[in-house]
């Protein structure tokens, strides 16, 4: 058995594995746990990208909400201020409209008035040329012309 070369290239061999067993296990142990802490490494910052994602996903989601919120009251805004103007350009028409009706009315009376007074101006010429000339025919004297002048220069007043 000591004298058969294969007995003692088994012993060789197992002392070979046995002197670099420890060196290449620990650097096979090195190499595995410097793999397995690149993988738990990249895990962690994967986990930490995730999370930051949702937050973002978060972030932006309640911005589209406070977005749709401000453009409702926007549109709330532009509505409620689109009734006021509408309702104020409402009462302006209708103050204008009075306005006119009320100017109208005045230029009316105007017009009647003025008509009016022409009427009785004509009446009282017509009235006083009536009676003057009743007057020259049925009164020939000088005294029926004083009489006359008197009363047309009443009638006028009177009249007026």
């Amino acid at each position: 058995m000591f004298e058969d070369p294969t007995f003692w290239v088994a012993v060789a061999f197992f002392i070979t594995l046995a002197a670099i067993y420890k060196p290449v296990s620990e650097a096979v142990l090195k190499g595995l746990d410097a793999r397995a802490e690149r993988i738990r490494q990249q895990l962690d910052e994967a986990q930490r990208l995730r999370e930051e994602a949702q937050k973002t996903l978060a972030e932006y989601k309640r911005l589209q909400r406070d977005a749709v919120k401000e453009s409702e009251q926007i549109l709330a805004n532009a509505r409620r201020e689109a009734e006021n103007l509408r309702a104020q350009g409402e009462r302006k028409l209708e103050e204008q409209l009075a306005r006119r009706e009320k100017l109208a009315v005045e230029k009316i009376a105007q017009a009647e008035a003025a008509a009016l007074k022409e009427v009785r101006d004509q009446a009282v010429d017509l009235a006083i040329a009536a009676t003057t000339r009743l007057l020259q025919e049925k009164v020939v004297s000088a005294k029926a012309d004083d009489l006359v002048e008197r009363s047309i220069g009443e009638l006028a007043e009177k009249l007026h």
